[in-house]
């Protein structure tokens, strides 16, 4: 996703109302979003209510979204805080036995170590965005949805080894995007 493309709809959004650059939009940052949700509620379906409250959401601020500065931020936020107010939702209507409540923590994460798990998750979903398509495929199946590289060659039509090489590609311009020299 690039900052131009991104401003390019915003602006057609604001400006034209249109719908197909909201569409645009919606294709450019759908998997990002996505993600974000995922990370917190770890449930695809919750995902991806989330994902579609976020868009209406935004599809309803049009006219102030070219105003904002850092529209990737934005985003990123807006869907932070709609997975947790959904979990919140979830949990308050959750009536569970005892015997499957969960174990309280031994020590709970202090706000600062909370802030930087948070900013490095944020740092990952925006390095993640800036690999080539196949590398972000072929990480997403392998990494996050746990697939084989057999599986993975198979659905993309390639070979177990064209599979490693874009793994092996894709951690190391990770590493190179999150790691400091």
């Amino acid at each position: 996703m690039t900052e131009q493309e991104v401003r390019r709809y915003l602006r057609q959004m604001k400006e034209e109302d249109s719908e197909r650059a909201f569409h645009g939009f919606y294709n450019l940052c759908h998997d990002r979003l996505f993600r974000i949700a995922y990370y917190y509620v770890k449930h695809q379906d919750w995902a991806q209510e989330i994902v579609l409250d976020v868009f209406m959401r935004l599809w309803e601020q049009r006219i102030k979204l070219p105003e904002i500065n850092n529209i990737e931020d934005y985003c990123f936020i807006l869907t932070k805080n709609a997975a947790l107010n959904y979990l919140e939702k979830e949990n308050r209507h959750a009536i569970r036995p005892a015997d499957q409540l969960p174990e309280p923590a031994d020590q709970a994460n202090s706000p600062e170590e909370t802030l930087i798990s948070e900013e490095l998750f944020a740092r990952y979903v925006k390095a993640l965005d800036r690999l080539p398509e196949r590398c972000r495929e072929v990480f997403i199946r392998i990494r996050e949805e746990k697939q084989s590289y057999a599986q993975v060659a198979e659905e993309l039509d390639i070979s177990v080894k064209t599979v490693d090489a874009q793994l092996q590609k894709a951690l190391t311009r990770l590493k190179e995007m999150l790691l400091p020299e």
